[in-house]
């Protein structure tokens, strides 16, 4: 068993990040954590506990030093992103190549998003079923959709999901090349952990707790060591909302992630 976890979350200052760097020790005290974030970049992290550890690079200008230091570490957490799609997936390019090119590759989780599927779903189409969702008026919704399978590929109308679709597809190369990668669909997380705070519409639906992402990423490694991982996957990352919209049960099944909160209780 290993003594600890060596983790590099790449943008671990914002929000995403923050959150895992503080809730991933409070599941796992094994996990050690390095936030790799461009000079200057804010920490948002609000416990005292959160872990801060900082590398600044940037790593588009010093892929060499970049590749260099992925030697240290069994957990790559892949968060940063960057405009425009062009220059987003020649980054993403560059982190893949990179762990690619260690002796010993360690695992990865690369962010997508919910809005992956964007043109699957939304809650602004009057027309749409989600609409009256979105509003909260849930006895108006019929039929009840089906949530939306974790199985689904992604369905990118923009710039935005192109480049979590992007993401997506290196996961599946690096399985077809033997090694270990999942993308997580990430819901609508914030760094308050707030429901009522959010103006966007059915964000109660898509929310997620930052608590809840930690156990996406702790599930994940905990399957990639005990060698059931199914490499190459994607999945949703969403609390165990009454009003999700999203699959959440493969990821039970397949790496026992097991979300915690639920956003009527904060909406409430």
């Amino acid at each position: 068993m290993a003594a600890h976890y060596s983790t590099l979350l790449i943008g671990g200052s914002g929000t995403i990040g923050s959150g895992l760097r503080t809730y991933l020790p409070r599941l796992d005290a094994r996990y050690h954590i390095v936030s790799l974030d461009l000079p200057g970049a804010r920490d948002k992290a609000k416990e005292d506990d959160a872990q801060r550890a900082f590398i600044e690079l940037d790593l588009c200008e010093d892929p060499e030093a970049f590749g260099a230091l992925l030697a240290d570490y069994d957990l790559v957490v892949y968060l940063a992103r960057k405009n425009p799609l062009q220059e987003m997936n020649a980054m993403t390019d560059l982190v893949f190549e990179a762990v690619l090119g260690q002796e010993n590759p360690p695992m990865m989780v690369a962010s997508s998003s919910v809005h992956a599927v964007d043109g699957l779903y939304s809650f602004n189409d009057e027309n749409s079923v989600y609409w009256p969702m979105a509003d909260r008026n849930f006895d108006a919704v019929n039929p009840w959709p089906d949530r939306i399978s974790a199985k689904t590929p992604a369905h990118a109308p923009n710039d935005y999901a192109r480049e979590k679709e992007y993401a997506e597809q290196w996961c599946q190369k690096m399985a077809d090349r033997g090694h270990s990668a999942v993308a997580a669909r990430w819901g609508g997380i914030n760094e308050h952990n707030a429901v009522v705070e959010v103006t966007e519409r059915g964000y109660f639906s898509v929310w997620c707790h930052q608590e809840d992402a930690a156990r996406f990423v702790h599930a994940c490694y905990e399957s990639y060591l005990n060698g059931s991982l199914p490499s190459g996957a994607h999945y949703f990352v969403i609390s165990d909302n009454d009003y999700n919209i999203f699959d959440i049960e493969t990821p039970r099944t397949e790496i026992g992630y097991q979300p915690v909160h639920n956003s009527e209780v904060f909406y409430k």
